[in-house]
């Protein structure tokens, strides 16, 4: 079946956490609750977070984890509870806030490209920010979205990719995701018989198939004419 849509992951897939988001922005956040936390600690701090997070047993959004992931990362940066954790809800809460996020430089482009081949693009999100928002603020055009937070489950939950779809009125196999997380977004799209690509900007899976490292090459893996 030919392609018809194109669903693509926001968060590092199109568009990368700003300043306030990152370590010194952890550091300026924290000294508001009394912490006095180390930047120099925070990448450590996430990759243990990485490391013990764990998903919803039914794959339902769920906030609490979120918290408890950015508490971990709070604590190994010198935080200390209780304070480390209304911290750590502040910094959660900024990720719904549309300004604290940058696009990446190939999004708009690669966009324009998809539209011209006559594509419906759609968002979906792990995340409890209103996608729809979010794609006006960044002049995103898109034709549906939608976040866990407003469906209820996460990716790789089935539901979500065909919450979209419908949305979109394309059948799976019509359709192709676009993301940055093998388990959630690749394999969760493949198992609904969905094209799956993954960009991967960071040069960390060489071996998965269909990969990319930025969306320039998007195009070209879709079967489309190169920008």
């Amino acid at each position: 079946m030919s392609l018809s849509a194109v669903l693509f992951d926001v968060d590092f897939t199109l568009a990368r956490p700003g300043p306030e988001l990152g370590p010194e922005g952890y550091v300026r956040i924290g000294a508001r609750h009394g912490l006095a936390l180390d930047a120099s600690r925070y990448e450590q701090g996430r990759l243990a977070a990485l490391a013990a997070l764990e998903r919803h047993p039914e794959l339902e959004h769920d906030d609490e984890i979120w918290f408890t992931f950015t508490d971990r990362i709070v604590r190994e940066m010198g935080g200390t509870p209780p304070a480390s954790y209304e911290c750590a809800v502040e910094i959660t809460r900024g990720w719904e806030q549309h300004e604290n996020f940058e696009l990446y430089d190939d999004v708009i482009p690669v966009l324009e490209r998809l539209r011209e081949a006559g594509l419906k693009i759609g968002l979906v999100s792990n995340s409890a920010r209103d996608v729809h928002a979010f794609a006006r603020h960044h002049a995103l055009d898109i034709d549906a979205g939608i976040s866990s937070f407003h469906h209820g489950k996460t990716k790789p939950h089935a539901s979500i990719f065909r919450a979209v779809l419908d949305l979109l009125e394309v059948p799976a196999e019509a359709a192709a995701m676009v993301g940055d997380t093998i388990d959630a977004d690749i394999e969760g799209a493949l198992a609904i018989g969905m094209r799956a690509v993954l960009v991967d900007r960071h040069g960390q899976h060489p071996d998965v198939p269909n990969r990319i490292t930025d969306l320039y090459a998007l195009p070209v893996v879709l079967g489309l004419t190169s920008l």
